[in-house]
């Protein structure tokens, strides 16, 4: 990780684009590393706070948990507000104690769909994590074990389609590739004015 505080720097001068929160999306496929690169920017933006769409999603509802996103996170941050929302426990299968999630100068959330049309008029910036389908999935299952295969199998059709219907990585202002040591910040597909307030070429 190569000076991830120049990035965490940049990313606090962008505008507020969700009330003062700036939002940032990390997205990409299921296990391409998000949760991992998130957790290391956020400890680089301070401890920034970190929204997990896991904790949103259900074994019904994958990607169907816009609603509950509106609702539970973005507008009370867009009322300054923090916001309170119920994080879904995967293996009870039922929803547990409320959370809060400061309304912060950054908040970083991630997860597949993190970039969805839905969200994106509330994004400061768009982070996609690179790495195809095949591999990530690959990586994913090697991470969860054979007891997930089932759950795994359903997803990969699950992923496959919101990603036709809703894609996010043309959207996406800077692909992450991760390098041996640390990340590489490149150009995405969607490269606006603000992002150069925290883009440049690369980070080896």
């Amino acid at each position: 990780m190569n000076d991830l505080a120049d990035r965490a720097r940049r990313l606090r001068s962008l505008p507020p684009s969700c009330g003062p929160v700036r939002l940032i999306a990390v997205d990409g496929h299921a296990g391409s590393g998000k949760s991992t690169f998130t957790g290391r920017l956020s400890e680089a933006l301070g401890g920034a706070p970190v929204l997990r769409l896991d904790d949103l999603a259900t074994h019904e509802e994958l990607f169907s948990w816009t609603d509950r996103l509106r609702t539970q996170v973005l507008d009370p941050l867009s009322r300054g507000e923090s916001a309170r929302y119920a994080p879904y426990d995967w293996t009870a299968r039922r929803f547990g104690p409320p959370r809060t999630l400061e309304a912060a100068p950054v908040v970083l959330m991630e997860g597949v769909g993190a970039g969805r049309a839905a969200v994106r008029p509330f994004l400061a910036g768009l982070l996609w994590i690179e790495g195809g389908s095949a591999a990530s999935w690959a990586r994913g299952r090697l991470r969860d074990g054979p007891a997930l295969t089932e759950f795994w199998d359903g997803w990969t059709v699950e992923e496959r389609r919101h990603f036709a219907e809703d894609p996010s990585y043309p959207f996406a202002d800077v692909v992450i590739r991760r390098l041996p040591m640390g990340y590489a910040w490149l150009k995405g597909p969607h490269v606006t004015a603000r992002t150069s307030q925290f883009l440049t070429e690369s980070e080896g």
